[in-house]
């Protein structure tokens, strides 16, 4: 973590983090307004996130991130933009989704270049699993929507396949695999790095049916 990492997160919480809790988040009252929520899973140093919260200020939107110096990184770059409508927890996922985030509160849920964890042996480690899945399932309101984004193809395969066992969420580019990949989706750095070592991004578009 660099001393600017360090001192964003101790300066910059109180603007833009959500404290660890075993009770549920109030989206109203840490925005302020009952503007549509959107939660990115993962989202690092905040290429998707800022550019979407920037671009759309209508909406709010959250992200959770386990790992600091990101956080950290985000919350400089937030900051820089003067962003309003963006917060940030700093928790595993699994846990967060869990125990802070409300059933039925969120319309757009995003999980762009999970962690593939290649190796055979590591798969149990792949966040999205059957049960994660479901729990994204039921904090997507009625007419909510799943984004996903790989460019693992084994881990596309693992998530065609994860999905198929979950109710409840329709693939909305049936009868395709695969949806287009959304124009609105800004390029990270993860799929700038697919794309150098030749990796086809495979998108994915779910809704709570």
């Amino acid at each position: 973590m660099t001393p600017a990492q360090a001192r964003a997160l101790t300066e910059l919480s109180p603007r833009y983090g959500v404290q660890i809790a075993d009770t549920e988040i109030d989206l109203y009252a840490l925005f302020g307004n009952r503007a549509p929520c959107h939660l990115e899973i993962g989202c690092g140093n905040g290429d998707c996130i800022i550019s979407l919260a920037q671009a759309n200020p209508g909406n709010n939107y959250l992200g959770i991130e386990v790992h600091r110096p990101g956080v950290g990184s985000l919350m400089l770059r937030a900051a820089a933009l003067g962003l309003r409508n963006l917060r940030i927890l700093n928790r595993d996922a699994v846990e967060a989704v869990a125990v802070q985030i409300p059933v039925a509160s969120i319309d757009q849920i995003y999980v762009f270049f999970p962690d593939p964890w290649p190796k055979k042996r590591h798969h149990k480690r792949r966040l999205l699993q059957p049960d994660f899945i479901a729990a994204l399932r039921e904090r997507l309101r009625a007419s909510g929507r799943l984004f996903i984004a790989t460019d693992w193809q084994d881990y596309a395969d693992h998530i065609g396949r994860a999905m198929a066992q979950v109710g409840g969420l329709v693939n909305l580019a049936a009868p395709a695999a695969y949806a287009p990949r959304p124009a609105w989706r800004p390029p990270t750095r993860y799929e700038r790095r697919g794309g150098r070592l030749g990796h086809v991004v495979r998108d994915f578009v779910y809704g709570r049916g």
